[in-house]
């Protein structure tokens, strides 16, 4: 089956857990994928940095309207909701959902809405229950639900809470929820037609290089 994104929610350990799974992404990994972290309001733009020395792929912190483009790793910005559209992002000011902002089950809900059989949603290690509502709706409309074995979770409260929500859900070491993201983008690209890189990706990561947000004039 071909699928069009992944939405990744993690919360304590969250940075660990990250840096292990982009690290393990090859540089023509191709589905576009959007990292939520839980994180102080006022903190700055260190973890797309940090994540950037550990991978490859292009890392950009996501804007307002930001067009959603393959082959980039997008960082859901602290204080905002990200939302997920067809093909575009939406940033938000409303309340926090469980006390956070952004909240995983937010994002979640807006990526099964937008993408339905079509996204894949990834809860890993985090100290409270945000995602698994949100994975829960992914795997109802048909999508791929993976969550990191508590076990090996460096705080096993949310992946725990999505097992529970999400019974069928595929639990996985990282590096393991790293291959079978390999193995699904593979299939999505064979499934695709393996296209390269289209144009308006091409002008995308062109614009990130040269600091200008991609899409803008």
């Amino acid at each position: 089956m071909a699928y069009s994104i992944v939405v990744v929610g993690t919360s304590w350990g969250g940075l660990n857990a990250l840096r292990e799974l982009v690290g393990k992404l090859p540089a023509d990994y191709r589905l576009p994928t959007v990292l939520v972290q839980h994180r102080h309001r006022d903190s700055d733009h260190l973890l797309s940095t940090f994540l950037q020395e550990r991978t490859k792929l292009i890392v950009s912190e996501v804007e307002d309207k930001m067009p959603i483009e393959p082959g980039m790793l997008f960082v859901a910005p602290a204080d905002y909701h990200l939302l997920i559209d067809r093909d575009v992002f939406e940033l938000s000011t409303d309340s926090p959902v469980r006390y956070s902002r952004p909240s995983i089950d937010v994002t979640f809900y807006s990526a099964a809405d937008a993408y339905g059989s079509a996204a894949i949603g990834v809860i890993l290690t985090g100290a409270n229950s945000d995602g698994s509502r949100g994975l829960r709706r992914i795997f109802d409309r048909g999508g791929l639900a993976l969550v990191q074995d508590p076990s090996t979770a460096e705080s096993p409260a949310m992946p725990s809470a999505a097992i529970r929500c999400v019974p069928g859900a595929q639990v996985q070491t990282i590096a393991q929820i790293a291959t079978t993201l390999c193995d699904v983008d593979a299939t999505t690209k064979a499934e695709k037609g393996a296209r390269g890189p289209s144009a308006a990706f091409d002008r995308g990561a062109d614009s990130l290089r040269r600091g200008a947000p991609p899409g803008g004039a």
